[in-house]
């Protein structure tokens, strides 16, 4: 279900947050705005406690209608906290075997991050069911056609520096999803608690990526 709503928004929303005090208001925003699936990171220790009284008390997550992951998990151990906490899928910066294989056993999406070609192959014959191409910032749309070329079958979410701007050229290069971070949510927005201006960016965001959708329907 996770990979699904994934590959049918083909958005994720990163939240790399200092402050997890409006998690709760952030994460009904995002996803009354079209989001399906949320990142919370481990930059921030709260992250775990947060994600899982989201899940227990957002409706739309409790009905399987969106999801909830933890992000920046580098270590097993993290991995672990990640799933105890609930967890519905993993995202890592870095390639990691163990952290693969520890989601697999327990059923967890895992989206490990690679940015060779070589990383990413190996993360995909490890098990990564969605695979992180970070930073993508320095590679470009590009890199996801060449890199898809010989192995149509990767399913790869380029992060980093993906915005509104460029955001139709990396799922036109066949990008399965993206990431997108800082440029979603706006600073000012949350100190303001200005929550319809929060919403617009993220129906901005969303309008991209089902555009592209629709498109390639046509």
């Amino acid at each position: 279900m996770t990979q699904q709503l994934i590959f049918q928004s083909r958005l994720v929303a990163i939240l790399r947050l200092d402050d997890l005090s409006a998690a709760a208001q952030i994460a009904d925003t995002l996803i009354g705005a079209g989001i399906r699936a949320l990142e919370f990171t481990l930059t921030n220790p709260e992250s775990p406690s947060v994600i899982k009284s989201i899940r227990e008390t957002n409706p739309a997550i409790r009905d399987g209608n969106a999801v909830i992951g933890l992000g920046s998990v580098r270590s097993l151990k993290e991995a672990k906290i990640a799933i105890d906490f609930g967890a519905q899928f993993l995202v890592s910066p870095i390639l990691s075997v163990p952290i693969i294989e520890y989601c697999k056993q327990n059923k967890v999406a895992v989206c490990p991050g690679a940015f060779t070609p070589t990383e990413i192959a190996l993360a995909w014959d490890a098990g990564a069911d969605i695979i992180k191409v970070f930073p993508a910032r320095a590679l470009g749309p590009s890199y996801i056609r060449d890199v898809l070329a010989p192995m149509p079958y990767l399913k790869l979410m380029p992060t980093g520096g993906v915005d509104l701007k460029n955001i139709a050229q990396y799922l036109e290069a066949g990008a399965v999803a993206v990431g997108i971070g800082g440029q979603l949510l706006d600073p000012i927005a949350l100190q303001n608690k200005d929550w319809n201006t929060v919403a617009k960016v993220a129906q901005q965001y969303v309008a991209a990526c089902q555009m592209e959708l629709t498109d390639e329907c046509k």
